[in-house]
């Protein structure tokens, strides 16, 4: 029996065991989960978040390591999310990344937590801005967050980063990759590492060009760093960039985490929606609806729409006021009251005098339709033409 109270005061007193427990319990989709964020989050958001991201190979982890080191030099409690890719096949992940960070392993103000993305898209694991929160409500003041190795497009990092290096080493293409959208956009610092490397000078010069073919007034220019992860050049110089956008980027870091915000709560909303329509609707309704696209009985919009009907149908209980079943005469061309609507479509208390009573109001509409309420109305967007807005003890009748 997990006491979450007990688990969160532990968390945000520092106890490492406490945050590796709860991580675990958030990763792996627990009961308890939105009980231990919801505790946690006024504690977030003091926390620096930097992404470190880029292709297999590019020497990721050992850039991190090396941030790491640097950081705890400097005194900074340093937490570490390191995502590593699941196997198609298998689904298991080596977690490997932790083994380039040894020589953290008994500081105890380092924590190290890998994860598999376990299919996920987008480059990080779907529990890892959770797991970041729970370190930052912990009270570690930087937070690396490496992903896998990325292609071109996976750019999930953005969202939950307030600073993205994007790591390229030498070797990896011509001068047209660094002109190719995606990763190449999300970039508050471009880390050539390996620089050592014969051709590091052209991978920089290509992205130079790059960054000249833009407009940069009022805003971040990012910044180019060669390193070299094993031996730490240039490390000393990757700390005083991130320094140097963090300063810059207080300032407008309101707006910034707004948007962060704003993307974090529209993902989380879809995926609840989701998990709840497939719920009402059942497994089996899925499935059939899947059969009839494959066989090309039916197109994937009018089944999903069929789906979004049935999940939101009267009695689905997302009908959230009363509504005109289908053996109403109104069922056919029912009143649809949703804001925006004209006045003469939906119905209005007869005066401020009933309404300020909170006695039955009644107002009619065209085609002889009256409505009867007893509690002011309230718009809302009917799903189909059998579950319509209506005011709570509302009531049709026909008026003869």
């Amino acid at each position: 029996m997990i006491v979450v109270a007990d688990l969160v005061d532990r968390l945000l007193a520092g106890d490492v065991r406490a945050l590796a427990r709860a991580i675990s319990l958030v990763e792996d989709g627990a009961a308890e989960t939105a009980d231990i964020l919801r505790r946690v989050y006024p504690r977030t958001g003091q926390a620096w978040v930097v992404g470190v991201t880029g292709p297999p190979g590019a020497g990721k982890s050992s850039l991190v390591d090396g941030l790491a080191t640097a950081w705890r030099a400097a005194g900074e409690r340093v937490g570490i999310v390191a995502v590593d890719p699941s196997s198609a096949f298998s689904g298991g992940a080596i977690l490997g990344d932790r083994i380039r960070m040894g020589r953290h392993g008994t500081d105890p103000d380092v924590f190290i937590r890998s994860m598999a993305n376990r299919g996920h898209p987008g480059g990080l694991s779907k529990a890892t801005h959770d797991a970041v929160d729970l370190i930052d409500a912990a009270g570690y003041g930087i937070v690396l967050l490496e992903t896998v190795g990325v292609g071109q497009d996976e750019i999930e990092v953005v969202e939950g980063a307030d600073t993205v290096c994007v790591v390229l080493v030498p070797g990896m293409g011509d001068d047209v990759q660094s002109l190719k959208a995606g990763i190449m956009e999300i970039a508050h610092i471009f880390v050539i590492n390996k620089a050592d490397r014969e051709g590091a000078d052209r991978v920089a010069a290509d992205v130079d060009g790059m960054l000249s073919l833009a407009d940069w007034t009022g805003r971040w220019r990012p910044r180019t760093v060669a390193t070299v992860a094993l031996t730490g050049r240039g490390i000393a110089e990757l700390v005083a960039g991130v320094a140097e956008h963090r300063s810059t980027a207080l300032g407008a870091s309101t707006v910034r985490r707004r948007a962060l915000s704003r993307t974090r709560f529209l993902n989380l909303l879809r995926e609840q929606l989701l998990r709840e329509a497939a719920r009402r609707v059942g497994e089996a309704t899925l499935e059939a609806a899947i059969t009839e696209i494959a066989e090309r009985r039916t197109d994937p919009y009018t089944a999903s729409d069929r789906v979004v009907r049935q999940a939101c149908a009267p009695g689905s209980g997302w009908a959230r006021h009363a509504s005109i079943t289908s053996a109403s005469p109104f069922a056919a061309s029912p009143p649809i009251c949703r804001p925006g609507s004209r006045r003469s479509d939906c119905p209005r208390p007869a005066s401020r005098k009933s309404r300020r009573r909170g006695s039955a109001w009644r107002s009619s509409t065209s085609g002889g339709r009256a409505w009867s309420c007893s509690s002011p109305w309230t718009p809302t967007a009917p799903s189909d033409a059998s579950s319509i807005g209506v005011a709570k003890g509302c009531t049709t009748s026909v008026s003869r």
